[in-house]
C-alpha cells in the first residue's frame, strides 16, 4: 500500500516512515511542507495520505488545505489528518465533500501503534477513522439539528462508534449488546438519515460522513 506522509517534525516523521514500513506500507514521499505534500499526492496519488495539518510555511492549516486540493482534482483521495489539537473547522473541510476515505486523529493516537496502522488501512479501504474526542465535539455542535435530533441517545452512541471505525461485533462487544440488536439500531439509523437501501458499507460510510458533517451549518 503506498503511502504519502507529510511531517513538519523530522523525528516524528521518520517515526512514522519507520512504522508504517514495519507493517508493510511504501512510503512513496516523506514531505514536511504543504506545497512539496501538494506535488507529491498529484504526482504519486497513493493508497492513502496521511497529513500533519499545520505544515509551513505559515503552520496554519497547510497540511489540510492540500489534502483537500488533492482530493479536488483525485476525487476520494484517502486522507488521514494528524493534530495536535481538536479543530473542529478542520474536521468539518475535510468531511464536507462526502467522499469517504478519510479520518482525525489526535497526534497521542500516534503512541498505540496497531490502532494507527489500523486507523491507516481503514481510510485507505474508504473507510473513516474519527477521533473520539473530536467526534463528541462534533456532536455537541449539532445536538439540535434535524434529522439528528430524532435519533436516541443509543443510537448516537451506536453512530459514534460506527465513526471510530468499530465493526458491528465491535460495537456489540462493548456495549454488551447481540449483533443482532446492533444491526437494527443501525437499520434505525439509516432510516432516520434517510439513507435509502444500498450497500451496506456505503451507508455506513454515509450515515457517519453526513452526521459529522451537519456540524459544519451550525
Amino acid at each position: 500500500m503506498r503511502v504519502v506522509l507529510a511531517e513538519d517534525l523530522a523525528l516524528l516523521r521518520d517515526g512514522l516512515t519507520l512504522l508504517l514500513q514495519s507493517h508493510g506500507f511504501d512510503i512513496v514521499a516523506a514531505v514536511e511542507t504543504g506545497p512539496e505534500l501538494l506535488k507529491a499526492l498529484l504526482e504519486h496519488r497513493p493508497d492513502v495520505a496521511v497529513v500533519d495539518v499545520r505544515l509551513p510555511p505559515s503552520f496554519t492549516d497547510e497540511g489540510l488545505q492540500a489534502a483537500l486540493a488533492a482530493r479536488k482534482q483525485v476525487p476520494g483521495l484517502p486522507v488521514l489528518v494528524l493534530s495536535q489539537h481538536v479543530e473542529q473547522l478542520y474536521a468539518n473541510e475535510l468531511l464536507q465533500d462526502g467522499a469517504g476515505g478519510v479520518g482525525y486523529l489526535l497526534k497521542d493516537r500516534v503512541g498505540d501503534a496497531e490502532e494507527f496502522v489500523e486507523a491507516v488501512r481503514r481510510v485507505a479501504a474508504g473507510g473513516t477513522a474519527m477521533d473520539a474526542t473530536v467526534i463528541a465535539k462534533l456532536l455537541a455542535r449539532q445536538a439540535r439539528n434535524e434529522p439528528f435530533e430524532t435519533l436516541s441517545p443509543r443510537e448516537r452512541e451506536v453512530l459514534e462508534m460506527m465513526a471510530e471505525g468499530r465493526s458491528n461485533a465491535g460495537i456489540a462487544q462493548s456495549l454488551n449488546f447481540s449483533d443482532g440488536t446492533v444491526g437494527k439500531h443501525i437499520s434505525n439509523i439509516f432510516t432516520k438519515l434517510n439513507l435509502p437501501p444500498s450497500n451496506d458499507d456505503n451507508r455506513r460510510v454515509l450515515a457517519v460522513l453526513t452526521y459529522l458533517n451537519r456540524g459544519k451549518a451550525v
